[in-house]
């Protein structure tokens, strides 16, 4: 595939300033304005060309213009692109179909299908009251589950919350410890919902044991144990969904972002019992399941599958943190997450001067918070890519140093 890459130069302050008068007060200045991608990188108006490892937030598994999922597209939208939960497609069912296999829920598991992540949590929590109306749902503190209301109560981040309250009653967020799981569920809990990697968070990795510890007691207490895979799920960590790597089997699991490639869609798959919560009419979506997001769905798992890409995550997940080791960067403190969602510790607050940095450089990367940069690159990466990062990387380390903080 080739590309013109002559671009005209846009005038950046008027496109800002456009962006400015048109968007919701609540949308960020963006940091670019992009024109279009192919593979592993995008170039923004000026033609100027970046290294994408940051993928749309874990949403472009196949990075940028596959002709995967350009053709499936293309093919779906000229037949039949919506028809409404009135009646069902092709597509829709083969993603379910699928989604029961690569999850592990099998013959007992039922999906639902919605718009996002958000409205996959949105979901997780009507699931939840469905099996104890007036029981307590536990969350965890600085977590991240999405921004619709009832996500947000999720949410274990309370300058978030604050500014929306009262949200939705019966939520409760405990510490991120064994100790405090065992302290909190009891009969009266209805559900645990958790991140099986904190992302926003920083890709920050849950205690050794607190899964399998967590499906104990709330099997034990009959309370369901639902993981939010959102960031997580297909094939990001190295297996199709990381709490695959824990040797639990979940309640219900909610998937978004990478598995539909770029094209908006959302889904909550039920294992089990769970899977008999919901009867007809509880719970619904226009949009959700739509033909044309199903077959983009399915064209994305079905080249990560074919293509080898979830063990291609495992494999150059394991490359990049010995080369980012190998740098020795006297900023670089910690590596956590698994496969290709990986954050990166720091000695100083000075995450945003490294994103900006790598951003002047030609490289995208994600401050998550002040002492973590976030990666979350397109599953395609190969020798080129990974190459190609560690030496912006260690040029972006080297022009900073430990005593950059902000004022």
């Amino acid at each position: 595939m080739t590309h013109d890459t002559t671009a005209p130069e846009t005038d950046d302050s008027t496109w800002r300033g456009q962006f400015r008068d048109a968007m919701m007060g609540s949308s960020p200045a963006p940091l670019l304005m992009l024109e279009r991608g192919e593979g592993c990188y995008v170039w923004d108006t000026t033609g100027k060309k970046y290294l994408d490892f940051l993928a749309g937030i874990a949403v472009n598994s196949l990075g940028h213009a596959h002709p995967a999922l350009v053709e499936a597209v293309s093919r779906q939208v000229s037949t039949i692109a919506h028809v409404s939960n009135y009646f069902a497609s092709a597509p829709q069912v083969e993603l379910a179909e699928r989604l029961r296999r690569i999850t592990g829920a099998g013959d007992r598991g039922r999906v639902y299908f919605g718009n996002s992540g958000a409205e996959a949590i949105e979901a997780a929590i009507k699931l939840a009251r469905r099996n104890g109306q007036h029981k307590k749902i536990l969350s965890l503190t600085n977590s991240f589950h999405g921004r619709t209301m009832g996500a947000l109560s999720l949410t274990g981040k309370p300058a978030l919350r604050e500014p929306f309250e009262p949200l939705v009653p019966g939520i409760e967020h405990i510490d991120t410890t064994i100790e405090a799981l065992e302290a909190a569920i009891d009969d009266n809990t209805a559900a645990l919902i958790v991140e099986s990697i904190k992302g926003e968070a920083g890709v920050v990795d849950l205690p050794e044991g607190y899964l399998e510890r967590a499906r104990e007691l709330t099997t034990r207490h009959g309370a369901l144990l639902i993981i939010d895979e959102i960031q997580t799920g297909a094939g990001r960590t190295g297996t199709w969904f990381a709490f695959q790597q824990h040797g639990v089997v979940p309640d219900a699991v909610a998937i978004a972002k990478g598995i539909g490639g770029g094209v908006p869609i959302g889904a909550l798959v039920t294992f089990g019992a769970a899977s008999d919560l919901f009867t007809v009419g509880q719970h619904g979506s226009t949009f959700g399941g739509n033909p044309l997001a199903t077959a983009a769905a399915n064209a994305v798992l079905g080249e990560i599958e074919s293509a080898g890409l979830v063990e291609n995550a495992a494999r150059r997940g394991i490359e990049l943190r010995a080369a980012i080791t190998a740098i020795g960067s006297p900023l670089v403190t910690q590596l956590r997450g698994s496969g290709l969602l990986i954050g990166i510790g720091l000695a100083e607050p000075v995450a945003q001067a490294v994103s900006t940095r790598a951003l002047e450089l030609g490289l995208i990367i994600n401050a998550a918070n002040d002492s973590s940069i976030r990666l979350a690159p397109p599953l395609i990466i190969s020798d080129r890519e990974v190459a190609e990062f560690i030496r912006l990387f260690t040029a972006v380390l080297s022009s900073l140093t430990p005593t950059e903080a902000p004022a």
